[in-house]
């Protein structure tokens, strides 16, 4: 029997007018459960100018591989179920509209930048390619450096040192979010991450970063700075209480390779805004409130409050009756 026709078979019209709410409220929550879109890209979607239209820069293209300039808000691949640009795609399309596109020539995969995260990125443009660059990385790669502008703890006692290394092993939550997990959890499935760090500039409230991986795990350079209390400037999903610049302060500086065919030594270098310096040095005492805080109550930093929360998940949603699943909700 169809919901309609249940529905009419109902005596009490009060009870008809709370199935129909408790179907509505359900249908809404099920949304926003799988359309759930930040506060901070809301923003953007409204006031960035080049929002979904965002271009990439090529530094270097040969045969084998090709250099970019990916800018912040722009996927660097895509993910299943996604349907935004990414800096993959536009290669494609570029590569399209010279003629030299082909299914064994086009950008492939090697690695990839966080979408808030702008900087130096490289594809490989042939599955051989690929294959030896994946599998020759870290001797490959002789040197990959970000530059991040990141809050200062409230308690001085915190401070990092100078320079020093992060090797917390990441775990991810339900939202497939990197985090670091409690020292006494066990049960948690981690893997190896090692963050080398450099302070470039201690400010009054922030601290401009240098930082090195010797790992590349999702999320690794955030989790690892807000871990130890110092989330990064305009990071939404660890609960930064800034954000200066509409952005993720976070930027790929420098990605330094021996070429995987030639074995010629090339460096790349974008550097990061000059007005990450500028801010850092003079120090924000009364920041604006970000978009995230805004008519909320501020949450526990993400890095102390992370394990995944009980509730039903989207897959048992599906499966429960509107009734139930606006009981859930209550």
């Amino acid at each position: 029997m169809s919901f309609k026709n249940c529905l009419i078979t109902l005596t009490n019209d009060s009870l008809i007018e709370k199935s129909i709410i408790l179907l509505q409220n359900t249908r809404t929550m099920t949304e926003k459960n799988i359309h759930n879109v930040k506060a901070s890209t809301q923003i953007k979607r409204k006031h960035k100018a080049d929002y979904g239209k965002e271009k990439i820069e090529i530094l270097y293209e040969d045969k084998d591989i090709i250099v970019i300039n990916k800018p912040t808000g722009m996927l660097s691949v895509p993910y299943p179920g996604s349907k935004a640009r990414t800096a993959q795609d536009v290669l494609e399309k570029i590569m399209r509209s010279r003629g030299t596109f082909t299914s064994g020539h086009k950008p492939f995969v090697v690695h990839r930048l966080d979408r808030d995260t702008s900087g130096v990125m490289m594809f490989a443009l042939n599955e051989e390619v690929q294959k030896k660059i994946m599998h020759t990385w870290h001797k490959m790669v002789t040197e990959r450096i970000y530059r991040a502008v990141a809050e200062n703890p409230r308690n001085k006692n915190l401070y990092l040192e100078e320079s020093g290394l992060i090797d917390d092993p990441l775990a991810q939550n339900s939202h497939h979010v990197g985090y670091v997990p409690k020292k006494d959890d066990k049960k948690i499935d981690t893997v190896p991450a090692r963050t080398h760090f450099r302070t470039v500039l201690r400010g009054p409230t922030h601290t401009l970063f240098e930082l090195q991986l010797d790992t590349g795990k999702k999320n690794q350079i955030r989790a690892h700075l807000a871990s130890r209390h110092y989330p990064l400037a305009g990071d939404e999903n660890y609960r930064a209480q800034t954000d200066p610049f509409f952005r993720l302060a976070l930027h790929a500086r420098t990605l330094e390779f021996l070429h995987p065919v030639s074995g010629k030594k090339m460096k790349f270098e974008i550097p990061e805004p000059e007005e990450w310096m500028t801010y850092v040095e003079n120090g924000d005492s009364h920041p604006r409130t970000p978009v995230w805080n805004v008519h909320t109550n501020v949450r526990k930093p993400i890095y102390e409050d992370f394990s995944p929360k009980s509730g039903p998940t989207r897959k048992s949603l599906r499966k429960m009756d509107y009734i139930s699943q606006g009981k859930n909700k209550r």
